[in-house]
């Protein structure tokens, strides 16, 4: 039985953009289980070269939720409690607010916007939001990732006031990151976005992804984390200029 026949894959996609996309989860899911940064961003400007721009925050966050969930579940043990509920309450009010935005903005504009934040991530100061204060911190973070789709930097800033431990650090990121996700991707159905086209590869990604998790959990390199992260930033300055220059040449036509 040919596998074409059991899997649907979305029309407007090659088969070695495919390949690329599965093999970028994994990749991604294993630079931020490995360094603790990074995966998201990079991933969302990956998803970025091939996804028409309405698609590519929806597919961004379902993806998302297996790769956090993935790594949540490695490390439940070490996941801290006391921001759960609060950033759950923040996340819910966020993403509605930024939810009923995100149906007046052409697809152009995401991309510029996308790229623009990707950039402030690399060169900006994230602002850190203190534990007693978290419930904001969801409500600013779910709304801004209905539009820019990697807030991760913006929710590590606010782990790292909590000082943790490495491991606990990532497991609550996990943790506040599924929460997140799966917010604004019930967001995304509710406001219209049809998942069903692709469904199949959303699958196959988060498969790859949690491979990618586990990979790197067992490796969790700390050697060479300084040039890692100059590495890291000239990737993301590069991605997100292409998405700069891409939204203004399709919003100037």
């Amino acid at each position: 039985m040919n596998i074409e026949n059991l899997i649907n894959f979305p029309s407007d996609l090659s088969i070695f953009a495919i390949y690329f996309l599965i093999l970028s989860s994994l990749f991604t899911s294993f630079v931020t289980a490995a360094f603790g940064i990074g995966g998201g961003a990079i991933f969302l400007g990956l998803l970025a070269i091939y996804l028409n721009p309405l698609y590519l925050l929806p597919v961004h966050g379902a993806v998302q939720i297996g790769s956090n969930f993935g790594r949540m579940a490695l490390m439940i043990k070490d996941v801290k409690k006391q921001p759960i509920i609060p950033f759950l309450i923040g996340s819910c009010i966020g993403s509605a607010f930024g939810g009923a935005l995100f149906i007046q903005f052409p697809s152009w504009l995401i991309q510029l916007m996308v790229g623009v934040f990707i950039l402030w991530t690399v060169f900006g100061k994230i602002p850190a939001i203190k534990l007693r204060y978290i419930i904001f911190g969801g409500i600013f973070s779910s709304f801004l990732t209905m539009f820019f789709g990697a807030t991760g930097p913006f929710i590590a800033a606010m782990v790292k006031t909590m000082k943790l431990e490495p491991l606990q650090h990532l497991a609550t990121h996990s943790a506040l990151m599924t929460i997140q996700h799966i917010i604004k991707v019930i967001v995304f159905g509710l406001i219209g976005f049809s998942f069903g086209e692709y469904l199949h590869l959303i699958i196959l990604m988060i498969f790859s992804g949690f491979l990618g998790t586990y990979i790197g959990k067992k490796v969790l390199i700390s050697f060479g984390k300084k040039y890692f992260k100059v590495i890291l930033n000239i990737i993301l300055t590069i991605i997100s200029i292409n998405l700069i220059i891409n939204s203004l040449r399709i919003g100037l036509i």
